[in-house]
């Protein structure tokens, strides 16, 4: 898909139309040069999201009927993991931003997604997440013919600095999950900067407060409504995916930030009798083991992709059976990039020696990036779901984590 490209800062114009994936790689390079830095401050990452409002990428998900570039989703993938191997906290906040567009395609109707598409589209919105099901500490309560939200979310990733989020709230009388579309600036949300891990060190990922918060019928995300519909179901898998494709990217950087350091910074074991690691038997069968690996990797993911896109095509005729399938193949591809993403980071330094370990390089970034993200939600539960296919040909029963 060629788009124009649009009015970067100087560094970034170009006199030719681009791909999405072009100016991602233009907007990564300029990424990596600050990424070990940032990482070590934390914070938000304020200069980077507005480069990427300014690319365009925004809308990159987005139906070119609402304004958008009408990217499906495995390029929208590609994008993601492209940012993910130069810096997965920039990975992390605009994959979810396209994921919050994709809880209003799934979960609202049309009048309602299409203008926020449309605003998204014109406004460069960035939309963050304030989700997260399992924290019930927001309670949506009735008042006359609107509603009113208050409490606390944790791991919001993306709210601060964004224009847009999807929060949920549990109903005071009925316990039923309330998701909405709220404008981050309204009244009596208050994002709070407390998000202070080892790793996704700049996603924002703190909480947010509601208190007394008013939201609208209009607001609320209710026609078809949260995984109401096998289509609506294809939220938690889309979400899955993304973080699927973040690990792989961060897999893939440790390999190539292994390998440049192996030729030009590693001194061979004393042992080896050679005058280059890179000729080392030992180095050489770790670095074939990660290829192989990265490559099984790549091709679960990609085909998970094209799987998820032929399933988010059918929209509303999509059946249980077949967003089923679609679990299998995503659960698949995530255990896969798990393992091999967390085997890589740690035995990275294996192939670059000790010297590797030098504070300034911040080279464990990897694993902990991968490390805290891969938490999210347990890789064994993971497992199990795919061990009940396997054995039983049951599909995971959706939920927001499958």
């Amino acid at each position: 898909m060629a788009i124009s490209t649009p009015i970067f800062q100087d560094s970034f114009e170009s006199r030719e139309p681009q791909s999405a994936l072009e100016i991602a790689q233009t907007l990564a390079a300029e990424f990596r040069l600050t990424a070990v830095e940032r990482d070590e401050a934390g914070g938000t990452p304020k200069a980077e999201r507005d480069l990427i409002r300014s690319s365009g990428l925004l809308a990159l998900s987005i139906p070119t009927s609402e304004g958008g570039l009408g990217a499906d989703w495995q390029e929208t993938m590609q994008v993601v993991r492209e940012f993910a191997r130069a810096d997965s906290s920039i990975a992390h906040v605009f994959a979810f931003h396209h994921l919050m567009l994709a809880t209003v395609r799934a979960f609202a109707r049309p009048d309602q997604w299409r203008p926020w598409f449309e605003h998204t589209a014109r406004l460069n919105w960035f939309w963050g997440n304030a989700l997260n099901p399992l924290d019930d500490r927001t309670i949506s309560r009735q008042v006359e013919n609107w509603h009113e939200f208050s409490g606390k979310k944790s791991f919001c990733s993306g709210a601060l600095d964004s224009e847009m989020l999807i929060v949920s709230a549990y109903a005071q009388d009925t316990h039923e999950l309330v998701v909405a579309a709220l404008p981050t600036g309204r009244t009596g949300i208050g994002v709070l900067q407390d998000w202070h891990n080892i790793g996704q060190r700049q996603t924002d990922s703190g909480s947010v407060n509601f208190e007394k918060v008013r939201v609208e019928d209009n607001d609320i995300l209710a026609e078809p409504g949260p995984l109401s519909t096998p289509f609506s179901c294809l939220r938690p898998l889309l979400a899955q995916l993304i973080l699927t494709n973040i690990y792989l990217g961060i897999a893939e950087e440790a390999f190539d930030d292994a390998r440049h350091y192996t030729l030009n910074e590693a001194r061979p074991w004393h042992r080896s009798g050679l005058e280059h690691p890179a000729d080392d038997p030992y180095v050489l069968a770790h670095y074939g083991e990660f290829w192989a690996s990265l490559q099984s990797a790549r091709a679960l993911t990609n085909l998970a992709a094209a799987k998820f896109d032929e399933a988010w095509q059918k929209q509303e005729t999509l059946t249980e059976e077949e967003r089923g399938e679609v679990a299998i193949d995503i659960t698949s591809a995530k255990i896969i990039a798990t393992r091999i993403g967390l085997d890589i980071t740690s035995r990275m330094f294996e192939v670059a020696g000790s010297r590797a370990t030098h504070a300034g390089l911040r080279l464990d970034r990897h694993w902990r990036n991968l490390r805290t993200h891969t938490l999210h939600d347990p890789v064994d539960y993971k497992i199990k779901e795919l061990g009940e296919w396997a054995l039983k040909h049951q599909y995971p029963t959706p939920t927001f984590y499958s």
